[in-house]
């Protein structure tokens, strides 16, 4: 009887003393993503409480009550609850040391942790540039330049000099977007901006981890999940020189389920440059369902659909003359791009977790080809082609973690199996040039049809590796990683015996160990890292069998890249600089020689070398002011190459500036809430046009002003990008003709745009 009474009377100060059981949502401010593993500290008892993967926790305590909240990668949060408390948002944290990069070695981990060169661009950048193509993003990294040529079109510098060459590895959600032997520069106008909570981007060779063509670098988009309660947006803009576009984000939670639907429809007619219309459509949807506090599987569908007026590069007359026409009226690139991931990860315990993923993706690029037209003996007849290179994609991704207590050490571990079946052809066209206004005006093709190339390769890929991390010290991390891919091209050449090129149908293999050694150590803010990396890649489809009369003998491409790097962070986490050196040396790099008859063929060409160092500041002297400076010195030199009997030895490589630069200031007033103004400055220098270091480019600066205001739902923004009027171009260079003499080609940057955007916000209201 006694205890019964007991009861009563606990139960009765219970109910007394206002305890309550109420359940919350933690959530991240920008996105609304929900939050894992976050801890909710209750004061007054010490009690602590972890929020499960959905973000969710339950609290059984009295009301109201003090509570602090933390979490790695945000800022520490105090608040009172109460029984109206649902959904709690946490700020990401302004250090970056603190901030959480998941490419380094595909889990979860602070910046200091991690002995690699790597910058994120977080949801507040993405937000405040209010970017329509992603090299106004990726600029913004030191050591990065993204060179646009035009309509989202492009090609890459992250430790080489501006190229189309695959040597470098675009992933979403840490999965290449293309399979190995498709390469394509333009491959980012494939992604679906609008959808991304961050980008990440490696700096240096990650094959270790990622496998081939993660050589310069890795460019890691990774996707938003929904939101914890209904949100989006929709957005419109336009500027003045014929670009429209309207994006729409819709995303929600019920129960267990997941959903965020991301897209935009973008189109330009009528712009300065000639002949560069184009338009995209973009779409992703993304469902997350949590099983339980240990599941969750994600799928991914993401579409975009292309197409673009190929204007390509204009002679050096034009161009001198600042003459915005151009002489085609018909070359076009056109996309479809279909990619569906499933992902299901399961976490075996607090020390255990496996990922298992499975790819299909359905790309095919067709294009009639401003570069491919090339003169013939009648001066008002080129020659040209329409090609289309077309692939699919059935691949497996296998990622297992465990963690140990011996040393804090971890080892992360996988395997895949890609396999992709290919088709590719090339189409001859004569092309009629018009003698008075000097355009291409029409073309024909012959009938029945000339095939340049045509063929079928089934690529194989499969690869298996293994990351060990160790913490035998405070600060200090040690970190070893060893990749293994074996390939296979099953080459079928289609075209008939009678053609003029015809490369035997073959298999052709490559196998490659690919190891990584680093560390790294951190003390209150300051700390360095060391690591030693190899990178490869095997030659590319169109590289063995598209114009040889028999499929050339190419070694894969290799990179030893060896760098030391380090960060501070000082006054109370308001000035953060960080730095790396490297030395990153290329062997067997693949290059297109001149025959005597003026056919080409691709072979190994010898060495390179690659060394600079990066380095960026960022400066917080107020909570309403933020500088910013991002810049690398470079220089590309060939160690041992020789080309048509012409050797290239102790020369600058082309199109590598020795210094490029991008500083950014923004202001946020705290008088004026939801006010913002940046100016932006891109500085490219001087780099040699050709490889004999005959002539060279000057570089240019162009200067970015950006200003928008929200209030409550509603947002407006104007961006003024080249606000100069700067007269330039993004990528010149020199090239010998068949004759002996020079063709000089330049890729014109975008004039003066003024951008007037319009968008409305909705969800719920949170504390």
């Amino acid at each position: 009887m006694k205890y019964f009474v007991y009861t009563l009377l606990l139960f009765a100060t219970i109910t007394a003393n206002g305890q309550d059981s109420i359940s919350i949502r933690i959530a991240d401010s920008l996105s609304h993503e929900p939050i894992a593993s976050a801890n909710i500290h209750i004061r007054s008892s010490g009690f602590v409480y972890t929020s499960n993967a959905g973000g969710e926790v339950s609290i059984q305590l009295t009301m109201p009550t003090q509570v602090e909240i933390t979490c790695i990668g945000y800022a520490k949060k105090s608040l009172t609850l109460n029984n109206s408390t649902r959904n709690i948002l946490l700020q990401p944290a302004s250090s970056l040391l603190e901030s959480v990069v998941v490419s380094a070695n595909r889990t979860a981990q602070k910046r200091a942790d991690a002995p690699v060169a790597i910058a994120t661009i977080n949801k507040q950048t993405i937000e405040d540039t209010k970017a329509q193509r992603l090299d106004q993003l990726l600029n913004k990294v030191s050591g990065v330049f993204m060179v646009n040529l035009g309509n989202e079109q492009h090609e890459m510098s992250i430790r080489q000099p501006m190229t189309t060459k695959s040597l470098f590895l675009y992933m979403e959600d840490g999965i290449p977007i293309r399979t190995t032997g498709v390469y394509n520069h333009n491959a980012l106008l494939e992604m679906n901006l609008p959808a991304a909570k961050s980008i990440e981007v490696i700096k240096g060779p990650s094959s270790a981890l990622y496998g081939s063509e993660a050589i310069g670098g890795a460019v890691n988009v990774i996707t938003q999940s929904a939101p914890v309660f209904t949100a989006g947006s929709v957005s419109v803009q336009a500027n003045d020189k014929g670009y429209k576009r309207a994006d729409a984000q819709i995303g929600t939670t019920i129960g267990k389920l997941g959903v965020l639907v991301s897209g935009y429809y973008a189109d330009k007619k009528n712009g300065p440059i000639e002949f560069t219309d184009f338009n995209k459509k973009a779409f992703t949807i993304r469902t997350d369902y949590r099983a339980g506090n240990q599941t969750n599987w994600s799928n991914t569908l993401a579409y975009v659909d292309y197409y673009s007026q190929m204007t390509g590069s204009i002679d050096s007359v034009r161009f001198f003359q600042k003459n915005y026409s151009t002489q085609q009226t018909f070359t076009y690139r056109k996309v479809s791009a279909l990619r569906y991931k499933s992902q299901l990860t399961h976490d075996w315990n607090a020390n255990s977790s496996t990922n298992l993923a499975f790819m299909y993706r359905d790309n095919s690029v067709g294009q009639n080809p401003a570069y491919s037209i090339a003169s013939t003996s009648n001066p008002y007849k080129f020659r040209g082609q329409i090609n289309e290179n077309a692939f699919k994609t059935y691949a497996l991704f296998v990622t297992h973690t465990q963690k140990f207590s011996w040393l804090d050490s971890k080892i992360i571990s996988g395997a895949s199996l890609d396999f992709s079946p290919q088709s590719y052809y090339a189409k001859f066209i004569s092309i009629n040039k018009d003698s008075v206004s000097g355009k291409y005006t029409s073309y024909t093709t012959p009938v029945p049809d000339s095939f340049l190339s045509k063929y079928k390769t089934g690529i194989m890929n499969m690869a298996a590796y293994a990351d060990f991390e160790c913490s035998p010290t405070k600060g200090l991390k040690l970190v070893a990683a060893l990749r293994y891919d074996a390939f296979q091209y099953y080459f079928i050449n289609n075209l008939s015996a009678a053609a003029g090129v015809k490369t035997a149908s073959t298999i052709n293999s490559f196998a490659r160990f690919t190891p990584k050694l680093g560390l790294t150590y951190n003390h209150h803010g300051i700390g360095f890292y060391a690591n030693f990396s190899q990178g490869y890649v095997p030659p590319q489809l169109t590289e063995l069998y598209s114009s040889a009369k028999v499929a050339p003998y190419l070694l894969p491409q290799s990179f030893n890249n060896y760098e030391i790097g380090g960060w501070i962070s000082l006054l109370s986490n308001k000035l953060y600089a960080d730095w790396s050196i490297y030395r990153l040396e290329g062997k067997n790099e693949i290059i297109s020689v001149r025959l005597p008859d003026n056919s080409t063929v691709n072979q190994n060409a010898g060495s390179t070398r690659h060394t600079g160092i990066e380095y960026g500041i960022n400066y917080h002297p107020v909570q309403s002011l933020y500088l910013r400076f991002s810049a690398t010195n470079a220089k590309h030199l060939f160690v041992n190459n020789t080309a048509n009997g012409v050797k290239y030895d102790g020369k600058e490589m082309s199109a590598a500036p020795r210094f490029t630069c991008n500083a950014e200031i923004t202001w946020k007033p705290a008088a004026i809430p939801g006010f913002r103004i940046a100016a932006e400055w891109q500085h490219q220098g001087r780099y040699f046009m050709d490889d004999l270091d005959a002539t060279a480019y000057k570089g240019f600066d162009v200067l970015n002003l950006r200003a928008g205001y929200r209030l409550h739902a509603f947002e407006i923004w104007i961006n003024a990008l080249n606000a100069g009027n700067t007269y330039y171009s993004v990528f010149a260079s020199k090239n010998a003709t068949s004759n002996g003499s020079s063709s000089y080609a330049y890729n014109l940057g975008d004039p003066r745009e003024l951008t007037l955007g319009l968008a409305w916000h909705f969800g719920k209201k949170i504390k």
